[in-house]
């Protein structure tokens, strides 16, 4: 209980001082946005507010300025079930893209993620 109390007051005031830290988005212009909108509409970030490598993939999100859909698997029970049943493990950061055609893709690890996001839009 002691260390879950812990882990909390530091993971939230990691987030904090991301918040307050952030570096400016990637500027584009409306056409190039528009069409890096366009792309990242199938691509669902499941993640914890207060994890620090979850905070690590939302920075690398804000930095690339993606507009990726974010669902909280901490405390949203739907988002949880979908990442375990369709995902295979409850483990986050997981980015899941969708691309028409073929099976969904979930991949883990933040490092791999922003990678994968930084080579694709950065």
């Amino acid at each position: 209980m002691l260390l879950k109390i812990i882990r909390n007051v530091l993971g939230y005031g990691i987030a904090a001082a991301d918040k307050l830290t952030r570096p400016k988005a990637m500027a584009r212009s409306p056409e190039q946005q528009a069409q890096v909108n366009a792309q990242t509409a199938n691509m669902t970030l499941y993640q914890f507010k207060a994890c620090p490598f979850c905070i690590k993939t939302r920075r690398a999100i804000h930095k690339l300025g993606l507009n990726i859909q974010t669902k909280d698997a901490m405390n949203d029970a739907q988002a949880r079930n979908e990442l375990q049943q369709m995902g295979g493990k409850v483990q986050v950061p997981c980015l899941r893209i969708q691309e028409e055609g073929k099976d969904d893709t979930w991949m883990y690890e933040s490092g791999d993620i922003s990678h994968y996001l930084q080579k694709r839009f950065g």
